[in-house]
Protein backbone atom coordinates (compact mmCIF):
# COMPACT_ATOMS: atom_id res chain seq x y z
CA UNK A 1 0.00 0.00 0.00
CA UNK A 2 1.50 3.59 -0.55
CA UNK A 3 -0.74 7.35 -1.42
CA UNK A 4 -0.25 6.63 -4.91
CA UNK A 5 -1.94 3.11 -5.07
CA UNK A 6 -4.70 4.01 -2.73
CA UNK A 7 -5.55 7.64 -4.18
CA UNK A 8 -4.33 6.73 -7.70
CA UNK A 9 -2.00 9.81 -8.14
CA UNK A 10 1.20 11.14 -6.75
CA UNK A 11 1.46 14.08 -4.47
CA UNK A 12 5.18 15.69 -4.89
CA UNK A 13 6.59 17.84 -3.34
CA UNK A 14 8.45 20.33 -6.10
CA UNK A 15 9.77 23.66 -4.20
CA UNK A 16 10.58 24.72 -1.09
CA UNK A 17 11.60 27.74 0.84
CA UNK A 18 12.95 28.42 3.87
CA UNK A 19 13.40 31.20 6.29
CA UNK A 20 16.26 32.02 8.71
CA UNK A 21 14.67 31.13 12.29
CA UNK A 22 15.76 33.71 15.26
CA UNK A 23 14.64 36.86 16.73
CA UNK A 24 14.53 38.72 12.81
CA UNK A 25 13.65 42.67 14.41
CA UNK A 26 13.81 43.32 10.28
CA UNK A 27 11.38 41.21 9.16
CA UNK A 28 7.43 41.00 9.89
CA UNK A 29 4.79 38.52 9.45
CA UNK A 30 4.29 39.85 5.75
CA UNK A 31 8.25 39.84 4.62
CA UNK A 32 8.60 36.56 5.64
CA UNK A 33 5.66 34.82 4.38
CA UNK A 34 6.62 36.81 1.05
CA UNK A 35 10.50 35.90 0.84
CA UNK A 36 9.32 31.78 1.23
CA UNK A 37 6.65 32.05 -0.67
CA UNK A 38 8.83 33.65 -3.96
CA UNK A 39 11.50 31.43 -2.91
CA UNK A 40 9.38 28.21 -3.00
CA UNK A 41 7.21 28.70 -6.36
CA UNK A 42 10.80 30.01 -8.11
CA UNK A 43 12.62 26.92 -6.92
CA UNK A 44 9.22 24.71 -7.99
CA UNK A 45 10.00 26.11 -11.98
CA UNK A 46 6.23 27.92 -11.61
CA UNK A 47 5.26 30.89 -11.95
CA UNK A 48 2.77 32.09 -9.43
CA UNK A 49 0.03 32.38 -11.97
CA UNK A 50 0.69 28.04 -11.64
CA UNK A 51 -1.04 28.43 -7.80
CA UNK A 52 -4.27 27.08 -7.84
CA UNK A 53 -5.01 27.26 -4.00
CA UNK A 54 -2.67 28.79 -0.94
CA UNK A 55 -2.80 27.61 2.81
CA UNK A 56 -1.05 29.41 5.55
CA UNK A 57 -0.44 27.90 8.93
CA UNK A 58 -0.18 29.91 12.01
CA UNK A 59 -1.12 30.12 15.26
CA UNK A 60 -0.68 33.55 16.57
CA UNK A 61 -3.26 33.20 19.45
CA UNK A 62 -2.63 36.66 20.17
CA UNK A 63 0.92 36.92 19.81
CA UNK A 64 0.36 39.66 16.76
CA UNK A 65 -2.26 42.17 16.59
CA UNK A 66 -3.46 41.15 12.74
CA UNK A 67 -5.46 38.36 13.18
CA UNK A 68 -6.61 37.90 9.55
CA UNK A 69 -3.57 36.70 7.55
CA UNK A 70 -4.16 34.22 5.13
CA UNK A 71 -3.57 36.97 2.00
CA UNK A 72 -0.74 37.90 2.84
CA UNK A 73 1.40 35.50 0.00
CA UNK A 74 -0.80 37.87 -2.57
CA UNK A 75 1.49 40.39 -1.86
CA UNK A 76 4.31 38.27 -3.57
CA UNK A 77 2.43 38.73 -7.26
CA UNK A 78 -0.47 40.54 -8.94
CA UNK A 79 -1.08 37.19 -10.81
CA UNK A 80 -1.80 36.04 -7.41
CA UNK A 81 -4.96 37.98 -7.14
CA UNK A 82 -8.32 35.94 -6.55
CA UNK A 83 -6.60 32.75 -5.41
CA UNK A 84 -8.24 30.72 -2.57
CA UNK A 85 -5.89 31.42 0.74
CA UNK A 86 -7.26 30.03 3.77
CA UNK A 87 -5.65 29.84 7.30
CA UNK A 88 -5.38 27.20 9.00
CA UNK A 89 -4.91 26.64 12.83
CA UNK A 90 -4.15 23.51 15.05
CA UNK A 91 -1.46 25.21 18.04
CA UNK A 92 2.03 24.20 17.62
CA UNK A 93 0.50 21.49 14.70
CA UNK A 94 -0.49 24.47 12.24
CA UNK A 95 1.74 24.55 9.77
CA UNK A 96 1.26 20.25 9.13
CA UNK A 97 -2.58 21.47 9.44
CA UNK A 98 -2.02 23.64 6.33
CA UNK A 99 0.45 21.11 4.28
CA UNK A 100 -2.18 18.19 4.72
CA UNK A 101 -5.05 20.54 3.81
CA UNK A 102 -3.03 21.05 0.65
CA UNK A 103 -2.25 17.84 0.14
CA UNK A 104 -5.96 17.24 -0.16
CA UNK A 105 -7.00 19.91 -2.36
CA UNK A 106 -4.31 17.97 -4.69
CA UNK A 107 -5.99 14.77 -4.48
CA UNK A 108 -9.76 15.88 -4.59
CA UNK A 109 -8.59 17.20 -8.36
CA UNK A 110 -9.36 20.68 -7.11
CA UNK A 111 -5.67 21.95 -7.35
CA UNK A 112 -2.91 20.86 -9.22
CA UNK A 113 0.00 23.36 -7.55
CA UNK A 114 -0.55 24.33 -3.72
CA UNK A 115 1.58 26.76 -1.96
CA UNK A 116 1.78 25.92 1.86
CA UNK A 117 2.94 28.21 4.22
CA UNK A 118 3.84 28.38 7.73
CA UNK A 119 4.89 31.34 9.61
CA UNK A 120 4.96 33.13 12.91
CA UNK A 121 5.66 36.08 14.33
CA UNK A 122 6.76 35.51 17.86
CA UNK A 123 9.48 38.07 19.48
CA UNK A 124 7.65 41.64 18.86
CA UNK A 125 5.17 40.21 21.79
CA UNK A 126 6.49 40.49 25.43
CA UNK A 127 7.71 36.80 26.98
CA UNK A 128 4.03 37.10 29.33
CA UNK A 129 1.98 37.60 25.99
CA UNK A 130 3.56 34.59 24.70
CA UNK A 131 2.87 32.41 27.47
CA UNK A 132 -0.48 33.47 28.11
CA UNK A 133 -0.79 32.56 23.88
CA UNK A 134 0.90 29.01 24.27
CA UNK A 135 -1.31 28.28 27.45
CA UNK A 136 -4.11 28.76 24.73
CA UNK A 137 -3.67 25.12 23.67
CA UNK A 138 -4.15 23.85 27.26
CA UNK A 139 -8.04 23.04 28.22
CA UNK A 140 -6.93 23.38 32.09
CA UNK A 141 -4.31 26.48 31.95
CA UNK A 142 -5.63 28.78 28.94
CA UNK A 143 -6.71 32.26 30.08
CA UNK A 144 -4.98 31.62 33.84
CA UNK A 145 -2.21 32.91 35.46
CA UNK A 146 1.25 30.59 35.09
CA UNK A 147 4.86 30.82 36.17
CA UNK A 148 5.98 28.34 34.36
CA UNK A 149 4.06 28.48 30.64
CA UNK A 150 3.63 25.55 28.53
CA UNK A 151 6.81 24.11 30.16
CA UNK A 152 5.31 23.66 33.34
CA UNK A 153 2.97 21.12 31.73
CA UNK A 154 5.83 19.32 30.17
CA UNK A 155 7.67 18.97 33.27
CA UNK A 156 4.70 17.06 34.45
CA UNK A 157 5.19 15.07 31.59
CA UNK A 158 8.79 14.37 32.96
CA UNK A 159 7.47 13.73 36.18
CA UNK A 160 4.86 11.07 35.26
CA UNK A 161 7.52 9.64 33.25
CA UNK A 162 10.22 9.19 35.48
CA UNK A 163 7.58 7.69 38.25
CA UNK A 164 6.25 5.00 36.22
CA UNK A 165 9.82 4.32 34.32
CA UNK A 166 12.43 5.72 36.25
CA UNK A 167 13.69 1.99 37.14
CA UNK A 168 13.99 1.79 33.38
CA UNK A 169 15.91 4.28 32.24
CA UNK A 170 19.08 1.87 32.62
CA UNK A 171 20.37 3.49 35.78
CA UNK A 172 20.48 6.89 34.08
CA UNK A 173 19.05 9.89 36.04
CA UNK A 174 16.34 11.27 33.61
CA UNK A 175 17.83 14.52 33.54
CA UNK A 176 21.12 12.97 32.21
CA UNK A 177 18.80 11.52 29.63
CA UNK A 178 17.17 14.79 28.57
CA UNK A 179 20.43 16.39 28.43
CA UNK A 180 21.80 13.96 26.02
CA UNK A 181 19.29 14.33 23.64
CA UNK A 182 19.53 18.74 24.52
CA UNK A 183 23.19 18.30 23.57
CA UNK A 184 22.38 16.37 20.55
CA UNK A 185 20.24 18.62 19.04
CA UNK A 186 22.48 21.34 19.73
CA UNK A 187 25.47 19.62 17.99
CA UNK A 188 23.12 19.02 15.12
CA UNK A 189 21.81 22.78 14.76
CA UNK A 190 25.87 23.88 14.23
CA UNK A 191 25.18 22.34 10.87
CA UNK A 192 22.09 24.23 10.13
CA UNK A 193 22.17 27.41 8.28
CA UNK A 194 18.63 28.47 9.62
CA UNK A 195 18.61 27.76 12.66
CA UNK A 196 18.20 29.78 15.68
CA UNK A 197 20.92 28.37 18.05
CA UNK A 198 24.50 27.86 16.96
CA UNK A 199 26.04 26.90 20.00
CA UNK A 200 27.43 23.53 21.01
CA UNK A 201 27.00 22.89 24.82
CA UNK A 202 28.24 19.27 25.22
CA UNK A 203 26.13 16.97 27.53
CA UNK A 204 27.90 18.45 30.90
CA UNK A 205 26.44 21.96 30.19
CA UNK A 206 22.87 20.88 29.23
CA UNK A 207 22.58 18.28 32.26
CA UNK A 208 23.74 20.33 34.60
CA UNK A 209 21.41 23.28 36.31
CA UNK A 210 23.73 26.04 36.31
CA UNK A 211 23.36 30.13 36.60
CA UNK A 212 23.19 30.25 32.80
CA UNK A 213 21.66 27.05 32.47
CA UNK A 214 18.78 27.20 35.27
CA UNK A 215 15.46 25.32 35.86
CA UNK A 216 12.46 26.49 34.32
CA UNK A 217 10.04 23.88 36.02
CA UNK A 218 11.85 21.02 37.69
CA UNK A 219 12.94 18.45 35.76
CA UNK A 220 13.45 20.74 32.40
CA UNK A 221 16.07 23.11 32.59
CA UNK A 222 16.29 25.89 30.11
CA UNK A 223 18.59 23.54 27.15
CA UNK A 224 15.37 21.62 27.92
CA UNK A 225 13.23 23.91 26.51
CA UNK A 226 12.60 25.49 22.36
CA UNK A 227 12.88 28.62 21.61
CA UNK A 228 10.42 31.59 21.10
CA UNK A 229 11.26 32.28 17.59
CA UNK A 230 10.19 34.23 14.32
CA UNK A 231 10.35 32.43 10.60
CA UNK A 232 8.23 31.39 8.30
CA UNK A 233 9.18 28.10 5.37
CA UNK A 234 6.98 27.07 1.90
CA UNK A 235 6.79 24.62 -0.11
CA UNK A 236 4.81 23.43 -3.14
CA UNK A 237 2.70 20.47 -3.82
CA UNK A 238 2.20 19.60 -7.59
CA UNK A 239 1.08 16.21 -9.50
CA UNK A 240 3.80 16.36 -11.09
CA UNK A 241 7.48 18.34 -11.63
CA UNK A 242 7.71 21.38 -13.60
CA UNK A 243 10.62 21.16 -16.19
CA UNK A 244 12.52 23.94 -14.84
CA UNK A 245 12.90 22.88 -11.18
CA UNK A 246 15.65 23.38 -9.35
CA UNK A 247 15.65 20.31 -7.88
CA UNK A 248 14.05 16.42 -8.18
CA UNK A 249 11.04 16.72 -6.35
CA UNK A 250 9.95 14.72 -3.76
CA UNK A 251 7.17 11.98 -3.03
CA UNK A 252 4.70 11.92 -0.43
CA UNK A 253 4.37 8.40 0.40
CA UNK A 254 1.53 8.58 3.15
CA UNK A 255 0.59 10.80 5.81
CA UNK A 256 -1.24 10.67 9.02
CA UNK A 257 -3.40 12.44 11.35
CA UNK A 258 -4.64 12.07 14.93
CA UNK A 259 -6.68 14.23 17.53
CA UNK A 260 -6.44 13.11 21.09
CA UNK A 261 -9.11 14.35 24.05
CA UNK A 262 -8.02 17.48 25.30
CA UNK A 263 -8.86 17.47 28.94
CA UNK A 264 -5.66 16.17 30.66
CA UNK A 265 -7.79 13.83 33.07
CA UNK A 266 -8.73 11.73 29.79
CA UNK A 267 -5.22 11.43 28.72
CA UNK A 268 -2.41 9.16 29.86
CA UNK A 269 0.20 11.88 30.06
CA UNK A 270 3.37 9.15 29.40
CA UNK A 271 1.97 7.53 26.41
CA UNK A 272 0.75 10.14 23.87
CA UNK A 273 -1.61 8.02 22.49
CA UNK A 274 -2.86 9.97 19.06
CA UNK A 275 0.73 10.70 18.15
CA UNK A 276 1.12 7.14 18.25
CA UNK A 277 -1.63 6.56 15.83
CA UNK A 278 -0.96 9.23 14.11
CA UNK A 279 2.86 7.50 13.61
CA UNK A 280 0.71 4.33 12.74
CA UNK A 281 -1.33 6.14 9.63
CA UNK A 282 1.12 7.17 8.44
CA UNK A 283 3.49 4.17 7.82
CA UNK A 284 0.86 2.54 6.98
CA UNK A 285 -0.58 4.76 4.09
CA UNK A 286 3.48 4.56 2.77
CA UNK A 287 3.39 0.59 3.44
CA UNK A 288 6.83 0.65 5.63
CA UNK A 289 7.59 0.49 9.02
CA UNK A 290 9.55 2.51 11.31
CA UNK A 291 13.16 0.31 9.61
CA UNK A 292 12.09 1.84 6.62
CA UNK A 293 13.05 5.56 7.44
CA UNK A 294 16.88 6.87 6.86
CA UNK A 295 15.74 9.93 9.16
CA UNK A 296 12.92 11.86 11.26
CA UNK A 297 12.34 15.37 12.07
CA UNK A 298 10.33 15.13 15.25
CA UNK A 299 8.78 17.63 17.53
CA UNK A 300 10.71 18.38 20.50
CA UNK A 301 9.07 21.27 22.20
CA UNK A 302 10.62 19.95 25.31
CA UNK A 303 13.81 16.94 25.55
CA UNK A 304 11.17 15.37 26.66
CA UNK A 305 8.58 14.88 24.32
CA UNK A 306 11.69 13.96 22.05
CA UNK A 307 12.17 11.05 24.42
CA UNK A 308 8.35 9.38 24.88
CA UNK A 309 8.77 10.53 20.70
CA UNK A 310 11.03 7.60 20.54
CA UNK A 311 8.30 4.98 21.67
CA UNK A 312 5.50 6.74 20.11
CA UNK A 313 6.99 5.80 16.65
CA UNK A 314 7.71 2.33 17.57
CA UNK A 315 11.72 2.81 17.55
CA UNK A 316 11.68 1.44 21.21
CA UNK A 317 8.71 -0.09 23.77
CA UNK A 318 7.07 1.90 25.72
CA UNK A 319 9.53 3.48 28.94
CA UNK A 320 12.84 2.05 26.66
CA UNK A 321 13.14 5.79 24.71
CA UNK A 322 16.50 6.42 26.90
CA UNK A 323 18.06 2.94 25.05
CA UNK A 324 17.68 5.04 21.89
CA UNK A 325 20.17 7.82 23.16
CA UNK A 326 21.95 5.36 25.53
CA UNK A 327 22.88 2.86 22.53
CA UNK A 328 23.26 6.26 19.96
CA UNK A 329 20.63 5.20 17.89
CA UNK A 330 19.18 8.31 17.03
CA UNK A 331 22.70 10.36 16.47
CA UNK A 332 24.00 11.19 13.11
CA UNK A 333 25.59 7.75 12.81
CA UNK A 334 22.89 5.91 14.18
CA UNK A 335 20.38 3.59 12.71
CA UNK A 336 17.59 6.26 12.62
CA UNK A 337 18.94 9.96 13.17
CA UNK A 338 16.37 11.82 14.74
CA UNK A 339 16.34 15.96 14.54
CA UNK A 340 19.67 16.39 12.00
CA UNK A 341 18.60 19.80 11.34
CA UNK A 342 18.63 20.42 15.78
CA UNK A 343 15.08 20.14 15.96
CA UNK A 344 12.86 22.85 16.92
CA UNK A 345 15.40 22.80 20.66
CA UNK A 346 18.13 24.44 18.32
CA UNK A 347 16.76 25.25 15.10
CA UNK A 348 13.77 27.32 16.48
CA UNK A 349 10.40 27.14 17.34
CA UNK A 350 8.07 29.39 15.13
CA UNK A 351 4.99 27.33 16.04
CA UNK A 352 3.06 28.21 12.97
CA UNK A 353 6.03 27.59 10.90
CA UNK A 354 6.60 24.64 12.08
CA UNK A 355 5.86 21.86 10.33
CA UNK A 356 6.36 22.92 7.20
CA UNK A 357 10.31 23.76 8.22
CA UNK A 358 10.27 20.03 9.27
CA UNK A 359 9.15 18.85 5.38
CA UNK A 360 11.41 21.67 4.13
CA UNK A 361 14.61 19.96 5.60
CA UNK A 362 13.52 16.12 4.66
CA UNK A 363 12.85 17.20 1.20
CA UNK A 364 16.73 18.63 1.16
CA UNK A 365 17.98 15.88 3.10
CA UNK A 366 15.94 13.48 0.32
CA UNK A 367 17.20 15.63 -3.04
CA UNK A 368 20.99 15.75 -1.12
CA UNK A 369 21.25 19.52 -0.99
CA UNK A 370 21.03 19.80 2.67
CA UNK A 371 24.18 21.10 3.00
CA UNK A 372 26.24 20.11 5.90
CA UNK A 373 22.84 18.58 7.51
CA UNK A 374 23.16 15.67 4.59
CA UNK A 375 23.16 12.19 5.14
CA UNK A 376 24.75 9.83 3.47
CA UNK A 377 22.40 7.87 1.08
CA UNK A 378 19.02 9.14 2.98
CA UNK A 379 15.92 7.88 0.65
CA UNK A 380 13.15 7.68 3.29
CA UNK A 381 12.12 10.30 5.74
CA UNK A 382 9.42 10.85 8.37
CA UNK A 383 7.83 14.42 9.36
CA UNK A 384 5.81 14.52 13.26
CA UNK A 385 4.62 17.60 14.27
CA UNK A 386 2.34 18.26 17.01
CA UNK A 387 -0.10 20.85 18.99
CA UNK A 388 -0.49 20.56 22.65
CA UNK A 389 0.42 18.28 24.80
CA UNK A 390 0.24 15.24 22.04
CA UNK A 391 -3.40 16.76 20.76
CA UNK A 392 -3.13 17.39 17.53
CA UNK A 393 -0.54 15.14 15.72
CA UNK A 394 0.36 14.74 12.34
CA UNK A 395 3.19 12.63 10.64
CA UNK A 396 4.10 12.43 6.35
CA UNK A 397 6.58 10.08 5.05
CA UNK A 398 8.22 11.56 2.14
CA UNK A 399 10.63 9.46 0.01
CA UNK A 400 13.35 10.17 -2.68
CA UNK A 401 11.77 10.05 -5.98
Amino acid sequence: MSLQNQFGKDVLLTGWGHSKFGKLTDETLESLIVQVSAEAIRNSGLEPRDIDEIYLGQFNSGMQPLGFTSSLALQLSEDLANVPATRTENACASGSAAFQQGVKSVLAGTARNVLVIGAEKMTDAGADVVGAALLGASYEMAGKASTTGFTGLFAEVAKHYEKRYGAGLGGADLGDILGSIAAKNHHNGMDNPYAQMHRDFGEEFCRTVSEKNPMVAEPLRRTDCSPVSDGAAAVVLSLGPASSAATEPVRLAGFGHANDFFPAERRDPTEFAATRVSWERALGMAGVGIDGLDFAEVHDCFTIAELIMYEAMGLTPRGEGSRAVQEGWVYKDGKLPINVSGGLKAKGHPVGATGVSQHVIAAMQLTGTAGAMQLPNARRGAVQNMGGVGIANYVSVLEAV
